[in-house]
């Protein structure tokens, strides 16, 4: 069950952030003043893929408190950090950004570690 709250975990936080980051992408700059904050909330509303990011993202943090439950604070910390490679992933794939070496080096930085969990 350990593993399956990661995965559920891991794919939901990434959809999160692939959702957000394609979304203000599209909107373009924002600006943070009273206005801004006003203007973005409308925003989040009137955008379906921030919505379906923010309820991608209450999916990840309930699955993180049913992971703590069960695992060390010690492992579920680490094992989260699982999305980091899917999304810079799916980010090249999707998005289409430029993943270089030193961004995939350290996302197989982060594989390594993992692995190292699952023993």
């Amino acid at each position: 069950m350990t593993w399956v709250l990661v995965s559920v975990m891991t794919v939901a936080t990434a959809l999160s952030d692939l959702l957000q980051s394609y979304e203000m992408k599209r909107a373009g700059a924002q600006s943070v003043g009273a206005r801004g904050m006003g203007r973005l909330l409308r925003m989040i509303v009137e955008r379906r893929y921030l919505l379906l990011s923010i309820a991608c993202l209450a999916v990840s943090f309930f699955s993180f408190m049913a992971l703590v439950q069960s695992a060390p604070l010690s492992f579920a910390v680490p094992a989260s950090a699982a999305s980091f490679i899917l999304e810079t992933v799916a980010a090249g794939i999707l998005l289409k950004e430029r993943i270089g070496p030193r961004r995939a080096g350290g996302a197989l930085l982060v594989l390594c570690g993992i692995a190292l969990l699952g023993k």
